[in-house]
């Protein structure tokens, strides 16, 4: 998952849990709300009755000490005003149940003494619960709006900002990384950034990516410069021991020895060709100019490793019908890519084994499969097979150096064809070759 779906999502299901715990809490906060507003028109009802009293006297509500009441129609507010004792005081609002016309209704009563004169008056002014918690619903509908439309904006926000802030690390992953073909690089280029953090990332990158580089450079040239001065003394050996055996007077028992020798440095001279190509294929010292179907390379392959399939009885059947043109590739190398690839399934299947090869169209692209009925490779093997030297557990071959399949990866990195390798052991092994559409014909009608 990136990091910046990642931080989206973090910022969604943060959101949440505030959006939860709100309209958990918000019945209590609209109550409080609602409690609060209307405690604070009781008090301005209130002062307005003072007032009025003050400015029009005590009499303007009351007649001959009686008590005054007036009640709203549906009994929703009422006011009350009588005297009391001198002594008594009160000040206080707080819920409390009133006896109206034989009901007994809720109200939020504001309770309030004052004195006139020489006279002591309870004022009461009330509000009913119902009245007051109509409005619950409303507020807590809108409220939920306002949030949920807030949250929204705030996740669109942090997904603009997160994108924002995160471009130069998206851009220093394909442009430094991903969009760099290994281990040929770019000359450095500076991700303009205000992060201190992706600045450091970048020259670091960039400083990691030299080293690589120079490694991979020395390790080319040593193996070019190694493969061609290992040549000159191993061909001078091998003509010394031919002219040693056109000497009349050599010894049967040094003959042997001699021949033994031979065959190490034949052995000695292929490894040698075999890691020079391998670095003249990576320092691209091949032209890719060349077209050639896939039946005619296929076919060439056939005739050159057909006296190894008869020697070991292997039948070898050529799927390859559509008559597909590889155009902008080195024959060559192409040749022995195949040539590679069928000769370890000749080399490692059982005898009398099969070997089917299948040319076929996947979609867009072109694929060669090469299926043998061999020993198979091991599951644990199976992602080191490429690697130089690296000789399989299962192979009882003293000929084989594990430089065959590297070539293959080698001439395939260097034609853009990727290698599918799937085997199981004791079964056998399918190698698919897939070739990038540029390099194929005309495809057949789909």
């Amino acid at each position: 998952m990136k990091l910046q779906t990642k931080l989206t999502l973090f910022n969604a299901i943060s959101k949440l849990v505030i959006v939860t715990l709100f309209i958990l809490l918000l019945p209590n906060i609209i109550e409080n709300i609602n409690k609060s507003y209307t405690d604070s028109r009781l008090v301005k009802q209130k002062d307005k009755l003072l007032q009025y009293v003050r400015d029009k006297g005590i009499n303007y509500y009351m007649e001959d000490g009686q008590s005054y009441g007036s009640y709203l129609p549906l009994k929703e507010e009422y006011i009350s005003l009588a005297e009391v004792e001198p002594n008594y005081y009160l000040d206080t609002i707080k819920y409390e149940k009133r006896l109206v016309e034989r009901d007994t209704i809720d109200y939020r009563i504001l309770s309030h003494t004052f004195k006139v004169g020489k006279s002591n008056y309870l004022l009461e002014i009330g509000k009913s619960s119902e009245t007051i918690g109509e409005t619950t619903g409303p507020l807590q509908n809108i409220a939920f709006q306002i949030l949920l439309g807030m949250i929204l904006l705030t996740i669109l926000a942090d997904q603009i900002f997160s994108s924002y802030i995160l471009r130069p690390l998206s851009t220093i992953i394909r442009t430094k990384l991903i969009g760099n073909k290994f281990p040929k690089f770019t000359v450095y280029k500076e991700v303009k950034t205000t992060t201190s953090d992706f600045q450091h990332l970048d020259i670091s990158i960039h400083k990691m990516v030299e080293t690589i580089e120079t490694k991979f450079q020395k390790e080319r040239e040593f193996i070019s410069n190694a493969s061609h001065e290992l040549m000159t003394p191993i061909s001078i050996l091998q003509s010394k021991i031919e002219n040693m055996f056109e000497q009349d007077d050599i010894a049967d028992e040094l003959k042997v020895r001699l021949l033994e020798m031979q065959k190490i440095l034949n052995r000695l001279k292929s490894i040698t060709k075999t890691l020079l190509l391998i670095s003249q294929i990576e320092n691209e010292q091949f032209l890719k100019e060349d077209t050639i179907t896939v039946k005619e390379l296929v076919e060439d392959v056939y005739e050159e490793i057909s006296i190894r399939l008869q020697d070991r009885n292997i039948s070898l059947a050529l799927l390859v019908s559509d008559d597909v043109k590889l155009v902008n590739v080195n024959k060559f190398l192409l040749f022995n890519l195949l040539f590679n690839l069928i000769n370890n399934a000749i080399k490692y299947n059982r005898p009398n084994g099969e070997i089917t090869v299948t040319g076929q169209w996947v979609k867009d692209y072109y694929t060669i499969s090469i299926t043998d009925t061999g020993i198979g490779i091991a599951e644990e093997e199976l992602p080191y097979i490429f690697n130089r030297f690296k000789k399989l557990k299962q192979s009882l071959s003293q000929d084989s150096f594990g430089l065959g399949l590297p070539i293959v990866m080698s001439i395939a990195t260097f034609h853009k064809i990727g290698i599918i390798v799937n085997s199981e052991k004791g079964t056998g092994s399918t190698f698919t070759l897939t070739f990038p559409i540029k390099l194929t014909g005309n495809a057949p009608a789909k």
